[in-house]
């Protein structure tokens, strides 16, 4: 049973992607419960496998050459459920936010086209499974990242479908290569297999090939190009599972590769640690810098994989005495995705009222809707770290990880002192954190909006879209406040997927672990006092305005790839192919006059021009007939002839 709940999960949103399409040309409020109804039996379906606490795989025997295979139970269970109440959530939320859009239909079919896709990425048992589920979701998703059609988003869809090309293409080679060396790709074997493998340049090149898809999915530096601008161009219940769910399908392949095929691996563990510590700090300083709504939930989103890629370093250098850092590797992930759930479509309500997500235009927007600044203020809580909210158990937990492996360093004056700077670091961009929402919250919730500006919406959110928000946000409630008994079980039920060891009791609130937890929130009121209200806003006679100080040329798509992709790399290419044109005219010049060394005749057509006769008379040589190309072409065609004989001989 479980298992044809495990294949419905993914097979009945693609079944379902065009009846909700052609619903839609009969009438959009059939399009619309129709769709409402796939996804709530996706959740209910999500919610069964999940509550039955059962494990089993579905294989699926000569699909793409090797064969795929689907498996559910702990921590694929718990992120298939994510994705389902994600989808639900945003469903609900759809209906307002498209109020006179276009394009809903083509819209509504690859959203259900997404969610069958990522289910399948969450759900599978290896990692060719693992790939062709993500293509398919990268591929379905830019729709959702294009829907508006405006330039910003055909632009931002652009970046969104390069990055998503040209790093699957690496994933699939380094899967290649790891196949070839292991014999292998299911996860939960690929530790067993990689034993037997010499450690060298290979291993390194195949897993390092490997990660770079699921990494530029996951918006880790570099290739975090993507994310800053496909967000505020999606339609905002798609923004949410694009950071909620979507970016935890690179997390999982990260994770996959991490903990099966560099276990225990000091120097992958240094490797990560290093990308997840710059993509926390700068995702966090994009998002203090940023006066756009949505762009900073971005900005954050990117901070925030900093956070769980820091996680997934600590379990690799602290071995099997990493159980710590996996369970607060799994409960941020799980945080992240339930608080940008909430956020996004928040943001989408403001949007529906105010038709902008720019700070100086939405300022002091909430500052008369208690139900939208308590919605908001749970999960804006949360992310910061706040004693008594969720995100504070995990940040804790991950803390208390690079603390344990500083102690494990003592002995090394050195490693003791990069160590401590990585953990200071990791505090910094905690108070970074509290900066920036303190900034967002206290524009849209505490400011007076600016001067001469219309009256607010009386009716600002439809009731669907309150309630749809306020289970989400309440459902944030007990994590906090009851970490025993509701967040370590869903740790102990996530932390298989990676190590065998058992989660032991953690004090969350012990003088020790809120230290960490206030230095951060002291340095975020310091940064927001002294950096924030200081430079980054301007008062006038309007009020106070935020000001984008960014520099323009640290952009590192528009200075960096993009020259890259469209000047040098081409450059480069029309530089290899006239040199190889010059290299095959010059052999082929001197093979010529070598053969017809002082030779001024030449065999020309006479009047039959199948045959040839001799004249004395020279001539030119052109057309088709005579290039090169032609003689290939002939040379192809007697190839082709030659097999074709052989084979039917």
């Amino acid at each position: 049973m479980y298992t044809w709940i495990c294949a419905a999960l993914v097979l009945l949103p693609l079944a379902a992607a065009p009846v909700a399409a052609l619903a839609g040309t009969r009438s959009g409020r059939a399009r619309d419960n129709f769709t409402a109804a796939v996804t709530a039996g996706e959740f209910l379906l999500a919610l069964a496998l999940l509550s039955s606490g059962r494990a089993g795989a579905l294989p699926l025997p000569r699909l793409c050459g090797l064969g795929l295979e689907l498996q559910f139970g702990g921590l694929r269970s718990l992120l298939a459920f994510l994705a389902a109440v994600g989808w639900l959530s945003g469903t609900l939320m759809l209906r307002e936010y498209f109020r006179g859009s276009a394009h809903q239909n083509r819209y509504y079919a690859f959203w259900l086209l997404t969610l069958g896709a990522t289910a399948g990425v969450f759900l599978s048992a290896d990692l060719l499974t693992t790939f062709v589920f993500f293509e398919l979701m990268s591929f379905t998703s830019y729709v959702m990242v294009v829907h508006t059609q405006r330039p910003d988003a055909v632009r931002a869809g652009d970046t969104y479908l390069a990055v998503a090309v040209v790093c699957g293409l690496a994933t699939l080679s380094g899967l290649m290569l790891l196949y070839r060396l292991t014999g292998t790709l299911n996860i939960d074997g690929l530790y067993d297999a990689v034993q037997a493998v010499p450690p060298g340049p290979a291993l390194w090149t195949a897993g390092g090939l490997t990660v770079v898809g699921f990494a530029a999915k996951a918006g880790a530096f570099p290739l975090h190009i993507w994310l800053p601008t496909a967000h505020p161009a999606a339609p905002a219940p798609a923004s949410g599972v694009l950071s909620g769910v979507i970016l935890k399908a690179g997390v999982f392949g990260i994770l996959a590769v991490s903990t099966q095929v560099f276990r225990f691996q000091t120097v992958w563990g240094n490797l990560l640690l290093a990308i997840g510590l710059v993509t926390m700090v700068l995702g966090a300083v994009l998002a203090l810098f940023s006066v756009d709504l949505k762009r900073t939930l971005a900005c954050s989103s990117i901070s925030q994989i900093g956070f769980i890629l820091t996680g997934i370093a600590m379990q690799c250098l602290l071995g099997e005495h990493g159980v710590v850092a996996a369970a607060g590797t799994m409960l941020h992930l799980v945080n992240h995705a339930s608080i940008k759930l909430i956020l996004f479509p928040a943001a989408g309500v403001i949007y529906c009222c105010l038709h902008s997500f720019d700070l100086n235009r939405i300022r002091g927007f909430g500052r008369d809707k208690p139900w939208l600044s308590a919605i908001v203020l749970i999960p804006t809580l949360s992310l910061a770290g706040v004693p008594g909210f969720s995100g504070y158990v995990s940040k804790t937990l991950l803390h208390e990880s690079m603390v344990e492996y500083i102690h494990l360093v003592e002995g090394s004056p050195l490693l003791e002192a990069v160590y401590t700077g990585a953990e200071w670091i990791f505090l910094l961009t905690g108070g970074l954190t509290c900066a920036y929402l303190l900034k967002l919250f206290t524009a849209v919730f505490l400011e007076p909006p600016p001067r001469g500006c219309a009256p607010g919406h009386k009716v600002y959110m439809s009731r669907t879209s309150g309630l749809t928000l306020s289970c989400l946000a309440l459902a944030l409630l007990p994590l906090g406040l009851l970490p025993h008994r509701l967040m370590e079980p869903l740790a102990r039920l996530a932390i298989p997927f990676v190590t065998d060891e058992a989660l032991h009791e953690i004090s969350y609130f012990t003088p020790g672990n809120l230290r960490g937890a206030i230095i951060s929130i002291i340095i975020g009121l310091m940064v927001y006092l002294y950096v924030v209200r200081r430079l980054l806003i301007r008062e006038n006679e309007l009020g106070s305005r935020y000001l984008d100080r960014w520099p323009r040329r640290l952009n590192l798509e528009n200075r960096v790839y993009r020259p890259l992709l469209l000047f040098v790399l081409p450059f480069l290419g029309a530089v290899a192919a006239r040199l190889a044109e010059t290299l095959v005219d010059g052999t082929l010049s001197l093979i010529s006059r070598a053969l017809y060394h002082r030779q001024t005749s030449t065999v020309e057509p006479d009047v039959d021009p199948e045959f040839a006769a001799f004249s004395s008379k020279p001539r030119p040589r052109q057309g088709f007939r005579y290039s090169f190309a032609y003689s290939l072409m002939l040379m192809g065609l007697g190839i082709a002839f030659c097999m074709l004989y052989l084979i039917l001989r």
